[in-house]
């Protein structure tokens, strides 16, 4: 089986939490397996402004999967997007903002750009720090475009919240997606990489992928050869057999014809 797509997650993943930047050996990784046309995907609940900026030495060399799946870029071009019904949505971040016992704030995405519902708690000191287009919001209501995510940044921590939350908003996708984030939308992971597959002629069965988080499963259980890394919570390591502590140990070993 040949590898034509690698896909990996970001924060967490392909970029240790708290890092602004990527190791400077991935540039030459993405160049040095797209010349032997495998395409990169960064595949993360990021923007695509924010993503660009992360790649840009080879973002001309890299298709995009954004927010979660809800957004899709490639050639500098949205080639797919699925937005949240605006009832379901603005529902969703209401009751998230009023039900985070004043310790949440809200995010809300666009195509590429960031809605914030914010109370001081360091979303905004976030959203800054990973290069996000943002404008601060009052109420859902105004949000002036169509809506692929909602989030919930919890300051202190999801473990306390991921019950409340989760199962609630099963309908829209509801996840942990990092120690303070929790996201709904109605695509995925999963979602994002098939409608990838199917606009580049790829199938699924060809793509590797990188993951560390529930947020990453829809995409994992997809590909061909899925990868879950060394620092992911017990359960996600017990239901994929590949691990690794970082992606660029098994792109050096795909470089080199090693079986992955």
């Amino acid at each position: 089986m040949s590898i034509k797509m690698i896909c990996s997650d970001l924060d967490g993943t392909l970029l240790q939490y708290g890092r602004k930047e990527l190791e400077p050996e991935v540039f030459p990784l993405i160049e040095a397996l797209a010349d032997r046309g495998i395409l990169f995907c960064p595949a993360s609940g990021r923007q695509y402004t924010s993503e660009k900026k992360l790649f840009a030495p080879v973002a001309d060399r890299c298709a995009f999967l954004c927010e979660n799946g809800g957004v899709l870029y490639k050639d500098d071009v949205c080639i797919g997007k699925t937005p949240m019904p605006r009832a379901m949505a603005e529902k969703i971040a209401r009751d998230l903002w009023d039900r985070s016992e004043g310790q949440g704030e809200v995010m809300l995405s666009g195509q590429n750009c960031a809605y914030l519902m914010e109370r001081g708690l360091g979303m905004l000191d976030r959203i800054r720090f990973i290069g996000n287009r943002y404008e601060v919001i009052q109420d859902p209501s105004q949000v002036p475009e169509e809506i692929v995510k909602v989030s919930v940044y919890l300051h202190e921590g999801v473990e306390k919240y991921a019950d409340r939350f989760v199962p609630r908003w099963q309908e829209a996708n509801c996840a942990v997606a990092g120690p303070y984030w929790i996201d709904t939308t109605l695509a995925n992971k999963g979602t994002g990489v098939q409608a990838l597959c199917e606009a580049l002629g790829i199938a699924p069965q060809e793509v590797l992928a990188f993951g560390d988080n529930y947020n990453d499963t829809a995409m994992l259980d997809l590909v061909g050869v899925p990868y879950i890394m060394d620092s992911a919570a017990e359960p996600l390591r017990q239901r994929y057999p590949r691990h690794t502590p970082r992606p660029e140990v098994v792109l050096r070993a795909l470089l080199d014809g090693q079986p992955v």
